[in-house]
């Protein structure tokens, strides 16, 4: 085996190899004569198979495993010669040319390495903000849509029309086709007009009603619609409007009230709460500014500010990742026109070259700066968030994680936990 390195960059090797035929008929040989020792043939005793029976059976595959044991002898004896440890390969090898010629292969093969990130300075990059101020109308705002979620209903005393916010409470019953239809009948039932927990169009009908009316509701399932006999079909529920309700909000809440929004709180008051709703609305205000104005700002500054080779491997994967995306969209017209054409591929592919460098370069300073920041995520807080999207989805999050697994997107989801805790760590210092 004759291999010739050539480091490229500290990030990137080219390795020109040629593997003799010599070799990988040794390597074949000695397949044949293992496999033969253990393969069961009729007619012939175990061990006693002859080799070119094994061949004539099984040459092809053997052929395809010689190779690949040369490829890791190959891959051993580049890195050895490179002078760089295994851990510190990134991505899968690729080769940009793979001939076999009378028995034996003539190859380049492409490795890429971690590369080395230096990100003194990086404090410098953050931009200057100015903290934003929470006023005393929001957190009353606030306060009283938060009490809302615990207040109790009261029944509206005046004759005045159902509007958008209401409490109502109905008897209704669906028909299709005047016939009444499973599931479609419910009495003294307590619905909140604006939540959208109806089908389309249901809401919007009882809006206007007065206690004590009745009226024909027409709707149109969804095309989506869970049950399969109900989907897409034109429906008529009929409704009776029988008491309008409210949120009892009071204008001062009571020591139940704040007890139970303030859980495991010793001795929780009307201050605590609309300190923790300041809190609340300070850090979503934060998190708006950081996300919109902040971060962009400080991305664009380190990633002109630090300089580093970037791995092609993992840079092609990343764009191959884009071009997935692009082609998943694609009609079948559009696919044969680019299979039919490798040069517009190419083109289409330089097209996410750029944005594709700078995300895998980010990638890299981030994962260096949250080791300077000593930020860390465990695969259990992984978990954790995907279990409390599942919840907040109504999914199941064992599928919901199974599905996640599928995708490859785990390590994904943990980087961008990072990226998230150690941009508040970094913005909110000294703040």
């Amino acid at each position: 085996m004759q291999i010739k390195v050539n480091r490229t960059n500290s990030a990137n090797a080219a390795v020109e190899a040629t593997i003799s035929p010599a070799l990988l008929q040794k390597k074949e040989e000695k397949m044949l004569a293992s496999a033969a020792s253990t393969m069961k043939v009729d007619g012939f005793r175990k061990g006693k198979v002859p080799t070119h029976l094994v061949k004539a059976r099984f040459g092809k595959k053997i052929k395809e495993d010689a190779q690949t044991d040369a490829l890791r002898e190959l891959y051993s004896k580049a890195l050895e010669a490179l002078d760089v440890k295994a851990e510190l390969v990134v991505g899968e090898p690729s080769f940009t040319k793979f001939e076999e010629k009378e028995g034996g292969l003539e190859l380049v093969m492409k490795l890429s390495f971690r590369p080395t990130v230096n990100v003194e300075g990086y404090k410098e990059c953050v931009p200057e903000y100015k903290a934003p101020k929470v006023t005393k109308k929001e957190i009353s705002e606030r306060l009283e849509k938060t009490l809302a979620l615990v207040a109790d209903l009261k029944t509206v005393e005046e004759k005045r029309a159902v509007k958008s916010g209401d409490f109502v409470v109905i008897d209704f019953e669906g028909f299709i086709d005047d016939v009444a239809f499973e599931g479609g009948k419910a009495e003294n039932y307590t619905l909140e007009i604006g939540s959208h927990s109806f089908i389309p169009g249901f809401e919007d009908g009882i809006i206007g009603m007065k206690a004590g009316k009745s009226k024909d509701i027409e709707v149109t399932f969804p095309e989506n619609y869970g049950k399969q006999e109900l989907a897409g079909k034109l429906s008529v529920f009929k409704v009776t409007l029988k008491e309008i309700k409210v949120k009892d909000v009071p204008e001062t809440p009571s020591e139940e009230m704040i007890k139970r929004l303030l859980p495991g709180v010793e001795n929780p008051t009307l201050e605590t709460l609309e300190e923790q709703i300041e809190t609340e609305i300070r850090n979503e205000k934060l998190a708006k500014l950081f996300n919109e104005e902040v971060k962009p700002k400080f991305v664009e500054t380190i990633l002109e500010k630090i300089a580093l080779d970037l791995p092609e491997n993992i840079v092609d994967q990343e764009i191959d990742l884009q071009m997935r995306s692009v082609f998943g969209k694609l009609s079948e017209d559009e696919i044969k026109e680019y299979s039919s054409n490798p040069e517009k591929i190419k083109e289409k592919r330089e097209e996410f070259r750029n944005d594709a460098e700078k995300s895998v370069k980010l990638t890299f300073i981030v994962d260096e700066l949250a080791r300077a920041e000593g930020i860390n995520v465990s695969d259990q807080e992984v978990l954790q968030m995907i279990y409390f999207e599942a919840m907040q989805q109504g999914a199941n999050p064992k599928e919901y994680l199974e599905f996640y697994e599928k995708q490859g997107v785990l390590p994904a989801i943990k980087m961008s936990i990072i990226e998230e805790k150690l941009f508040n760590k970094l913005f909110t210092k000294g703040k």
